[in-house]
């Protein structure tokens, strides 16, 4: 049976491994109760290091976030025109009467009449150069009915402007307007003592027929011309031509009397540049070349093969004049020293702003011979 037994455990090798192994567990039991306890030591703990105060920290001020700002843009500021003030025919006939005067004149001929406008402080009256050019005695009318004499402080007959003075200093000085800035159609109101009618002086009203007008008589030529329909007849000469604000912006000269209903006013801008040269160079004359003058134009340059489209050109030479000896008819004057001279009116504006006695150059052409230049000294004006 043993050997029976022991063959099962040779097949059964794991059987005797956990024999063994309990037979241990229950040796080592039986070691362990006959022994006496032995007591175990008490553990320390362990000291922990002493931890080293850390300074408090300064607690951080932050700012504090800023109210944003709200910046608006600047608004454009809207501009309004100035109102202009329309005055009733009637309302500004009465405010602009007190700076109209009457001018009576006694000449070797006889008496005229014609009207002046108050431009300035001293006395300064401004009219036309041929109501007062031969007058050996000025009386000037006012308003408030006072006679006063006058005497002449200039005379330009380039413009037929002249500016007389008398001796008071309480004149009522008309409202000055803008010539550059009327327009055909406008409505205007002239104003003067036509005919030397009693009563007070003449008014009468029309529009702004056109503009740039100008006028040759001769070796004369007006320039710078309102033409108007008001209605502008002898005793008118000198008068105030009024915008409907009441200003000034022409002053009356000449009439067409072959024309009806067209009559011409000198333009203030012009006019009262012109004034007030007279005061600041009283005695001085505009230069004077000689010439019975005429435009040319582009459509006259064609019609007779001229070498120029613009000048000005020599109908006629006054003898005596400056321009006899330097200049012959047919010429064509187009520059004077740097300034160009296409039309009478540059040529007349020119003279105005040089005096008699000064020598300018001259640029002309003359028929084959070409352009040619000559030193010319400007003279005095006749009458």
């Amino acid at each position: 049976m043993l050997r029976r037994f022991s063959k099962y455990l040779n097949r059964r090798p794991f059987l005797v491994t956990g024999i063994a192994v309990v037979a241990m567990v229950l040796a080592a039991c039986s070691s362990s109760s006959s022994e006496s306890p032995t007591s175990q030591p008490v553990s320390q703990p362990t000291p922990q290091p002493t931890a080293t105060p850390q300074p408090t920290p300064t607690p951080i001020a932050m700012p504090s976030t800023p109210t944003p700002i709200t910046v608006h843009p600047t608004p454009t500021p809207i501009t309004f025109p100035t109102p202009t003030i329309t005055l009733g025919t009637a309302d500004l006939v009465e405010a602009t009467a007190p700076s109209v005067v009457h001018i009576g004149v006694t000449t070797p001929g006889g008496t005229a009449t014609g009207t002046g406008v108050v431009f300035a402080d001293g006395g300064l009256i401004m009219t036309n150069r041929h109501v007062v050019q031969d007058a050996l005695e000025i009386r000037v009318s006012l308003a408030d009915g006072r006679v006063l004499i006058g005497e002449i402080v200039g005379l330009d007959s380039s413009i037929d402007i002249a500016v007389v003075r008398v001796g008071v200093n309480d004149l009522v000085i008309a409202a000055i307007g803008d010539s550059d800035a009327i327009r055909v159609g406008e409505d205007v109101v002239a104003i003067g003592h036509a005919l030397d009618l009693l009563g007070g002086p003449t008014v009468s009203k029309g529009v702004i027929s056109a503009l740039d007008r100008s006028l040759v008589d001769g070796t004369e030529v007006l320039s710078d011309l309102i033409q108007t329909d008001a209605a502008i007849n002898p005793g008118n000469s000198g008068g105030p031509l009024l915008n409907v604000n009441g200003k000034v912006i022409g002053i009356n000269t000449a009439k067409i009397p072959t024309g009806d209903g067209i009559g011409f006013a000198i333009e203030i801008n012009t006019a009262h540049e012109v004034a007030l040269r007279l005061v600041a160079q009283s005695g001085i004359e505009p230069g004077f070349v000689g010439i019975g003058p005429l435009d040319i134009t582009p459509t006259l340059a064609d019609q007779l093969s001229l070498p120029v489209l613009r000048g000005v050109g020599v109908l006629s030479v006054v003898p005596g004049s400056p321009a006899d000896g330097v200049l012959q008819v047919d010429d064509i004057i187009i520059q004077l020293n740097d300034t160009a001279i296409p039309d009478t009116l540059a040529l007349e504006q020119f003279l105005r702003a040089h005096p008699s006695g000064e020598v300018v150059v001259i640029t002309f052409f003359r028929g084959s011979t070409g352009l040619l230049t000559s030193d010319l000294t400007l003279g005095d004006r006749p009458g």
